[in-house]
């Protein structure tokens, strides 16, 4: 069976789609899955500094056309994706969440509610209330979810993942890996991801 790992960030809007759109393609290669939630923040300090340049000095054409993309792309999906006031928010309780609720085999189910509470509801899912808000959305218990991703071993686990994807080769959010040593980027690169799991 081919196998597939998806380094993600639910704060990225790009990684919405492609989160979205990777659903059907599982279904469609029958391909494992191994989900590797990290902090996209922690690589772009790492291994991509320039990302703060360039969205500090955007190119206005180029700033533009990116925002017609993602709006194209948003439509194919049939999701909403707008512009968050908070951006880029502080992620890190919520991808801590998100660990947690991979225990509970919730992960699904949470990164969904709290891509849909940033990018189509725009909410601060840095604030604990949203956090609350998007627990039970999924149908998890908030409290108990809450106290575990402050647990020093799902901690430990986000940190890891984010120091994995970046040794291994990646540079931002989704970075997904075919069969262990094929890398591929973004959500534009899914029909390879696809090709590369039925081959």
């Amino acid at each position: 069976m081919a196998r597939l790992e998806f380094f993600f960030d639910v704060s990225s809007p790009w990684t919405y789609l492609a989160f979205t759109r990777i659903q059907a393609v599982l279904a469609r290669t029958k391909a494992e899955i191994a989900w590797k939630p990290i902090l996209v923040g922690g690589v772009f300090n790492a291994v991509n500094r320039d990302v703060y340049e360039r969205r500090a000095n955007p190119d206005p054409r180029k700033a533009s056309y990116s925002g017609k993309d993602l709006q194209d792309w948003a439509r194919l999906a049939g999701i909403r994706i707008g512009k968050p006031p908070v951006f880029p928010v502080r992620a890190v309780a919520a991808m801590r969440c998100v660990l947690a609720a991979d225990e509970l085999g919730g992960l699904v189910a949470l990164s969904k509610a709290l891509f849909e509470a940033y990018w189509a509801d725009l909410k601060d899912i840095g604030q604990e209330s949203v956090l609350r808000e998007a627990c039970a959305a999924a149908g998890l218990d908030a409290g108990a979810i809450l106290k575990r991703a402050d647990a020093p071993e799902i901690k430990e686990r986000l940190r890891a993942n984010t120091d994995e994807v970046i040794a291994r080769g990646g540079f931002g959010s989704p970075t997904m890996f075919v069969n262990g040593d094929d890398m591929y980027f973004g959500n534009d690169r899914l029909p390879l991801v696809e090709a590369a799991l039925m081959r």
